[in-house]
């Protein structure tokens, strides 16, 4: 025990006093703060979009007083030009969409932009509207009414999970794990394949302490630093939920903050998620004999550590069995269930277990590298 502390000491130093390790552990959870923000104002602008930004709407032809009085009542600023007025007019930016008739025939035109997407929603909603006026006058004259009122149709919508809400803390917890995945991977680069660039590696051998212990003591400092990350992430995202659930419209009636349990399950997460990376960086940088070689063989675990998450959460997967013990796959989903209420005690305690099995296998593999001195040594 002495020996491993000795060990864990030495590297925790290494750790806290490199600059480069330090701004991995503190930067990169500042960019958590930044995706709530900056998602949250995007997904604000196009839910909260102003109609005055896509409501001019040309007509080559004039309008009926029918017409314009339902024009107006869904805020769309008529403009009646003919036809090459009308597409000048468009290409000078005066318009957002503008309409040709031809007999029972509307054509509307314009171009494949966001402007003009919103616009020509606007302008469906309009004629579909017309056209059950028409309809309607059409059944009225014909002494017809009756049929217009052949069914009945009432609301009952229960209310659901807000989309924005579940999107922006789900994707927070994605870019945590990523932050814990980059922060792991400089320390773990420095205390392997570091060494033995340096030659240090060879002077901690000659000490009297078993290559066991010396695993460990480096597997435990990379961990622990990866952990700070994590833990410093996850301040920084609840903070960030915190103040934008009271600036944003989209996030109304809802409540961003995570329940204490929810913190508490979500900080266990970190912990397990922090020993695997860990191991596993330890594991890829042990095997490659300079610092930029190591780089390059963990620079995949960040994509790794991302994309099957957030995979899953585009496809709307949920967990099961099976997938509560698939690595990374995993945390995110048991996440997901805990945030919602629907996580499986089950599912929790495999995803322990697979981790601790995987840790266990990584740490046998680690300590087989450093018995062999093909590994351990650069020449």
């Amino acid at each position: 025990m002495n020996s491993l502390g000795c060990i864990l000491k030495k590297e925790l130093k290494e750790v806290f006093r490199d600059k480069k390790s330090l701004s991995m552990m503190l930067i990169i959870p500042i960019f958590i703060p930044l995706l709530v923000f900056g998602m949250s104002a995007l997904f604000e602008s196009e839910v909260n979009k102003d109609i005055s930004e896509y409501n001019r709407i040309g007509f080559s032809y004039e309008l009926s007083d029918e017409e314009r009085a339902l024009a107006k009542k869904m805020d769309i600023e008529v403009v009646s030009e003919d036809e090459s007025s009308l597409q000048n007019d468009y290409e000078k930016g005066n318009l957002d969409l503008y309409v040709i008739k031809n007999g029972n025939e509307y054509i509307l035109n314009g171009d494949d932009n966001e402007t003009t997407s919103y616009a020509m929603a606007l302008t469906e909603n309009y004629f579909n509207a017309y056209k059950e006026i028409l309809q309607r006058n059409y059944l009225v004259s014909n002494n017809m009414d009756d049929i217009t009122n052949i069914i009945t149709v009432k609301e009952n919508i229960s209310s659901k999970e807000n989309f924005y809400a579940n999107y922006i803390v789900n994707y927070a917890f994605l870019f945590l794990i990523m932050a814990i995945t980059v922060s792991a991977t400089y320390p773990a680069t420095d205390t392997t394949a570091g060494e033995k660039e340096r030659g240090t590696l060879e002077t901690l051998l000659t000490f009297p302490i078993k290559s066991k212990d010396i695993i460990v003591g480096k597997f435990l400092s990379v961990t622990l630093s990866s952990i700070v990350t994590g833990l410093i992430s996850l301040l920084l995202m609840l903070g960030s939920l915190y103040l934008v659930n009271g600036m944003f419209k989209i996030y109304d009636g809802v409540n961003l903050i995570l329940s204490p349990m929810s913190i508490l399950f979500t900080i266990l997460v970190i912990i397990a998620y922090s020993f695997l990376i860990s191991g596993l960086c330890i594991a890829i940088a042990s095997k490659c004999k300079t610092f930029k070689e190591a780089q390059s063989a963990l620079t995949p675990l960040t994509f790794i550590s991302l994309f099957p998450g957030m995979i899953a959460f585009m496809v709307n997967i949920k967990s099961t069995i099976l997938l509560s013990i698939i690595p990374f796959i995993n945390y995110t989903l048991i996440f997901e269930g805990i945030v919602n209420g629907s996580a499986d005690l089950l599912q929790v305690i495999l995803m322990f277990g697979s981790t601790i099995v995987i840790i266990c296998v990584l740490l046998g593999v680690i300590i087989k590298q450093y018995k062999s001195e093909k590994v351990l040594f650069s020449n």
